[in-house]
């Protein structure tokens, strides 16, 4: 197993259950399925995360809907033809279950990657900053994850000004977010977003070890993070 890699993408979350689970696909013999979970921000609003796990991990009703449910793994993203068109899926890939909570937070993720696409920078209505940016993180195997992530603020400014191949390590936590596509003139449907909502960023050289990134990470995938 990849080491480092493993290393770059660790997630935590601490939620209920919110939707049947539903068989998802089969990988050398071992069956996954997907469901959904809701996980509460400190603001009592809440985020309702598409999760996967294996069968493996699971005892028999451990994923009834309401089920309280503890995991540590990865945020991953893969490629689904949807109406023709190739569309970007996330989900919190499940490695491991616990019986208890180990954290007061319970959504957190670190990322380690390279920036792949532009930064974009903007300012909403009210003066607050805003920059939106793409991270492939490295997996196992020669896999990729891309994953997209907002930065607020002082973290927004600094963003806009990396280059696309730059790394850049972040920490924060998973958000849904809605909003609404217009289908035609007279259709609008209501989608969903997932992303990386970084209270806490650096950039790197890349001549900079993985050693170095674990000051900055501080275990921080149990740890509560500090607000922007």
């Amino acid at each position: 197993m990849d080491y480092v890699n493993e290393k770059n993408n660790k997630v935590y979350l601490n939620g209920q259950i919110v939707s049947p689970a539903v068989y998802s696909h089969e990988v050398y013999g071992e069956g996954f399925y997907e469901f959904n979970v809701s996980v509460n921000r400190l603001s009592g609003q809440a985020d309702v995360l598409p999760v996967t796990v294996s069968e493996r991990l699971v005892e028999e009703g451990g994923l009834d809907v309401g089920a309280k449910i503890t995991a540590l793994g990865q945020f991953r993203s893969y490629n689904k033809i949807a109406e023709g068109k190739s569309k970007l899926m996330l989900t919190v890939f499940v490695r491991e279950l616990l019986a208890e909570p180990l954290s007061v937070s319970p959504n957190s993720v670190v990322l380690s990657g390279y920036i792949c696409k532009p930064p974009v920078y903007r300012t909403t209505p009210f003066n607050r900053e805003i920059a939106d940016l793409l991270i492939a993180v490295n997996r196992a195997y020669n896999k990729s994850d891309y994953i997209p992530a907002i930065a607020w603020g002082r973290n927004a400014r600094f963003v806009k000004n990396l280059s696309v191949g730059e790394k850049i390590a972040v920490c924060g936590r998973i958000q849904s977010r809605e909003y609404q596509k217009r289908i035609s003139e007279t259709e609008v449907k209501t989608m969903v977003a997932y992303e990386v909502s970084v209270s806490k960023l650096a950039a790197y050289d890349n001549a900079e070890t993985f050693d170095t990134e674990a000051e900055f990470y501080k275990d921080t995938r149990v740890q509560p993070f500090e607000t922007v």
